[in-house]
């Protein structure tokens, strides 16, 4: 029976490393890219901007808020998005605590819009007076 022999020109370690290096570079680019320059909160109200539009966007595509109100919604949301940005961008990846508390009120109140708009805003009352009533 033959025994196989590798070259010597072949190193098992460093083509291990080089494949390893390969599948870590475009994962540890993409944490980089969001996570790495903003402050973890920061990196939290930017997400949480992008939910809210997803949910308009999803909104519009169900028909449960009209193409006005969608627009409307989605230009708060970017807004809000962009300003965190920007603020980020000056604050080297953070944001000032007051302006950050601003955000986040702005960012409610357009989550709270859009659950008002879809009718999925959270009811109040226990129905002992005949129904219940949307809180906002």
């Amino acid at each position: 029976m033959r025994s196989f022999k590798l070259p010597r020109t072949f190193n098992l370690s460093r083509t291990a490393a080089l494949a390893a290096l390969v599948v870590a570079v475009p994962f540890a680019g993409a944490y980089a890219a969001s996570a790495g320059f903003y402050a973890l909160r920061t990196a939290g109200l930017i997400d949480q901007a992008q939910s809210v539009d997803q949910g308009i966007a999803a909104a519009r595509q169900t028909d449960k808020i009209k193409p006005d109100e969608a627009r409307r919604l989605h230009m708060q949301a970017a807004h809000i998005s962009r300003v965190a940005q920007r603020e980020a961008a000056a604050g080297h990846g953070t944001i000032p605590a007051q302006r950050y508390r601003q955000l986040v009120a702005q960012l409610d109140d357009v989550s709270q819009s859009l659950r008002n708009a879809t009718g999925s805003s959270p009811l109040i009352g226990d129905g002992a007076d005949g129904g219940y009533y949307p809180n906002g």
